[in-house]
């Protein structure tokens, strides 16, 4: 069974923000002979997630409030303490980035049918910036015939 690897760079803005890559894996299906199979998306930082739910404006900007409800940056979190840590000059402050990374997930697998992502209607493949603005890199994995 072959494997294709392919990684994208995405360029995000301040604070969180949501990409739908959904388009960049099927525009990258559609230009390889896989055709029912899976894909691995993989992200590959640790203030970075992914999701596959609606590509709504409304509800992405719950999604955005209901996380930081649930790690406020202004709360106090050990990591913070740079003075206490080695770490370089330019290392943020991003402990409340790291938690909200962990109530989503770092990868999905979805099926490949006839050449297409078997997502249902309203799915789409969503990328997380946690602390940004950052240059970030997804992998994928795509494996069938």
């Amino acid at each position: 069974m072959p494997i294709i690897n392919k990684l994208i760079e995405i360029e995000t803005e301040p604070k969180i923000n949501i990409h739908n890559i959904t388009q960049q894996i099927q525009d990258f299906l559609d230009s390889i002979s896989i055709k029912n199979g899976q894909v691995l998306v993989f992200s590959r930082h640790t203030t970075t997630a992914l999701a596959i739910n609606e590509d709504e404006v409304r509800l992405l900007e719950d999604i955005k409030v209901f996380l930081q409800k649930l790690a406020p940056e202004s709360d106090r979190y050990l990591h913070n303490d740079l003075h206490l840590r080695d770490v370089p000059e330019d290392e943020p402050i991003n402990a409340h980035s790291h938690l909200m990374a962990m109530m989503l997930t770092t990868s999905e697998i979805i099926p490949i049918v006839d050449g297409k992502l078997a997502l249902g209607t309203w799915q789409s493949v969503l990328f997380f910036e946690l602390d940004g603005p950052r240059k970030r890199t997804v992998f994928f994995q795509i494996s069938g015939e």
